[in-house]
């Protein structure tokens, strides 16, 4: 099964710390790599290079993201966030457009999302996610 990787993994994983190494986050990103099960939204991708601040360090991320071809959405996938991020706010709980699009897009497709984000486990309450459990 694909996993949809949210821009909170990618940015530990990037990161140049050697506790992250420790991470399980990182361990199974590495694994899902490895059997190619690692679905990149187009969303998330502008995320993990937005604000890099020298280009010969985007130019090299821009790069290696390009192993990883962008999930294709459709006009269901942005309906069904925008029904998502309607039903959480009826609930009191706030999220980001990206994180509803990966929402929408995971359940569209019966794949589960890889996070650190606390948000993605109050969405789950009220909208049929599947989280992967580190």
């Amino acid at each position: 099964m694909k996993v949809i990787v949210d821009t909170s993994v990618w940015s530990l994983a990037l990161r140049y710390n050697a506790k992250v190494e420790d991470s399980p986050h990182i361990t199974l990103l590495r694994d899902l790599i490895t059997d190619n099960r690692v679905a990149l939204l187009g969303a998330v991708r502008q995320e993990i290079l937005s604000g890099i601040r020298h280009i010969e360090h985007y130019n090299v991320l821009r790069n290696y993201l390009c192993g990883f071809p962008n999930l294709e959405l459709d006009i269901e996938d942005y309906e069904l966030a925008s029904e998502f991020y309607n039903t959480c706010r009826h609930h009191g709980v706030i999220g980001s457009n990206t994180d509803f699009l990966i929402c929408a897009a995971a359940v569209r497709r019966n794949y589960r999302i890889l996070t650190t984000d606390k948000d993605f486990d109050n969405f789950s309450q009220y909208i049929p996610v599947t989280l992967v459990e580190c």
